[in-house]
Formats: C-alpha cells, structure tokens, sequence
C-alpha cells in the first residue's frame, strides 16, 4: 500500500451508501488492466495488499483501504519528432512535394503507433480511504488532477457515489496569517521551520523560509507588507508533522516516532502485518488530525453556506468528473 505522504481530502455526501462488498463489486468493474501494446494509458483499481486476485477493498479497523493505479507509456516528444521530420523528408525526396500540416499530423499518430510498443512504462499508486463513519475520502496525491481522476473513476464504479472538496470557514491562508503574526498556533499545533510567503499585488514576490525560526519580526513585517501564506510546515500533538497549503492541501505527511508505539502488535513480523500496522497508523492519525485541522480553521463548511474568510466549496462529483474526463482525454497530461 502506497503510504499517505500528501492527501486531498473530500466530504462524502449522504445520499451515497453501500456495503464493502457492494464497494467490492463497483470497483471489479473498473479493475487495472496493464496497457495494450499500442494503448498510450491504462488505469483502475488494484489490490492494495499486492496480492494478485485478493481484495480491491480491504476494511482495517473500519476503515476501507482502496489502490488506483494508472500506467503510462512515455514517448520522448524529440523521438517523435525527428521520425516525423525524417519520414516528411522521404516523401518530399521521392514525390518532390512538402507535405502539409495534416498529412504531417498523420504522420505522427502513426509513427507514435509504432513506436509504443518499444516505449518505458511508468506506474503511478494512488493510496484511497474511505471513511465510512466520518463520511470522508482521503486521497493520497497532491495532483489536483490526478484526484480528480480518482474521484472520477470512484463515481463511475459505485452507485450513487458523490462527494465534495472540503472547505471550511476560514481560509487556510487568514488562518496561517494570523498564527505567524500572534505566534499562537491552535491548541494541539505547533508551528515548524519551513514556510513560503506570496506577495498578492503585481510583483508576484515570494519569500521562503527552510529549516528557519518563523517567530521573528521579519515574517511578521512580510505579513503586514501583504504577503500570504501559500504553505506552512506545522506538527500535531507531536505525532504528525505535515505542511498545510492554501489549497487546504495536507502535504509532506510524517509519522512520528511516538505513533509507533499505538500499531497493531504483529505475530510474525511479515508483509500482511505490515500492511495492516501501516494502514491503522495512518488512518488512525490521520483521522485524528483532520477534525482538529479543521476546526482549527473556522470548522467545515457545509454546501449551501458562505463565509467572508472562504472560497465557495467545490463540487468534486459532477465538477471532477468533467475535469478528470478532459484530463483523460489527453492522454500525454502529466501524472
């Protein structure tokens, strides 16, 4: 299982509800299948234990473990090109014209056909939770577009499935704002080294800061001058360092050494105890985290409600499926 290192995490909306073997079932239905030899992507789910044949939908502690996987074949573009360039020169040399910008094009489709089969592939796992009590899916990528893929295929696969970005009531940039500026970071935070400050007018100016004390005068004065957060680093309850976006992105994800101490005890010490161990470290953690991040910032906001401090919430069921669906539709879009 690919461990929760940068996670987007979206509200799963009421009206959806089905058992792990009805999930089980929806996700058969859209099961990875590697690329054909002139096929430029594949993507579905996978077993996340590894195990060829096992479940796509493993339940540890109640919370439901998924793996997407997307494979893709790379082409050098400058391969490509020169093909064209070459094979455009033998049709001028033997029939003494140029060819045009279509048959160019033709051209390309054509020897990229030919070529893929001979093309690296990549693989690409993405890590999935649902959490069925809480209503939350927790996706591990910090790739606006690669979740939305991930949220497109989840609604593709099961019935009725729909969910919504998480928002909340202040935004994630006033919040950091003012706890650089007071140094008074919400019971249970602390705040770390690391932090990037945008300037918001014409000048673009963006100020970072690694592995740097932030309660100095100078940050607040960056602050004052109208710079905003875009990142900060910040550590929970001493368990989980991470860094929180503008975006309400949770990336750079670690679990402490103290969180050990809660995993499951292991009989045998071998890969299933692993997996298991893993999963409800991080589920466990991340399930604690996330409420209080969020009610750090205001407290969720619902759909149908506005503040000052926040963006409107983003629908990712409709919405992500028509991104996602685009992205797809290019089938060289970046992971």
């Amino acid at each position: 299982m690919s461990v929760f290192k940068n996670v987007i995490v979206y509200r799963i909306e009421a009206t959806w509800s089905q058992s792990l073997d009805q999930v089980e079932q929806g996700l058969g239905t859209q099961r990875f299948v590697p690329c054909s030899p002139s096929q430029e992507k594949s993507a579905g789910w996978v077993e996340p234990r590894g195990q060829e044949h096992g479940p796509l939908a493993e339940s540890i502690g109640g919370q439901w473990l998924l793996e997407f996987m997307v494979e893709t074949k790379a082409l050098p573009a400058s391969v490509v090109r020169r093909k064209v360039e070459e094979r455009a020169a033998q049709i001028e040399a033997t029939t003494g014209r140029k060819p045009g910008k279509k048959e160019k094009k033709e051209l390309k489709e054509d020897i990229t056909l030919e070529l893929l089969p001979l093309a690296f592939t990549r693989h690409a796992r993405v890590a999935v939770w649902i959490d069925p009590a809480a209503r939350r899916l927790v996706v591990n990528s910090s790739n606006a577009a690669r979740a939305d893929e991930v949220v497109t295929n989840l609604v593709k696969a099961l019935d009725g499935f729909a969910v919504s970005l998480v928002n909340t009531q202040i935004e994630p940039a006033v919040a950091m704002s003012e706890w650089l500026s007071s140094q008074e970071p919400p019971a249970g935070f602390t705040i770390d080294r690391e932090c990037e400050l945008k300037a918001s007018d014409e000048s673009k100016a963006v100020v970072r800061y690694a592995k740097h004390p932030l309660d100095i005068e100078e940050v607040r004065q960056h602050i004052a001058d109208g710079k905003r957060p875009t990142r900060l680093a910040m550590t929970w309850d001493d368990r989980v360092s991470f860094e929180l976006t503008e975006g309400l992105q949770i990336r750079k994800i670690v679990f402490l050494e103290g969180t050990l101490d809660d995993a499951p005890a292991s009989s045998s010490g071998g890969k299933e105890d692993n997996f298991d161990a893993d999963a409800a470290i991080a589920t466990g953690e991340l399930g604690q985290l996330v409420p209080e991040l969020l009610e750090a910032l205001g407290g969720e906001m619902r759909l149908g409600t506005a503040s000052a401090d926040a963006a409107p919430a983003a629908t990712a069921g409709a919405q992500a499926k028509a991104n996602a669906e685009e992205a797809l539709a290019d089938e060289s879009a970046p992971f």
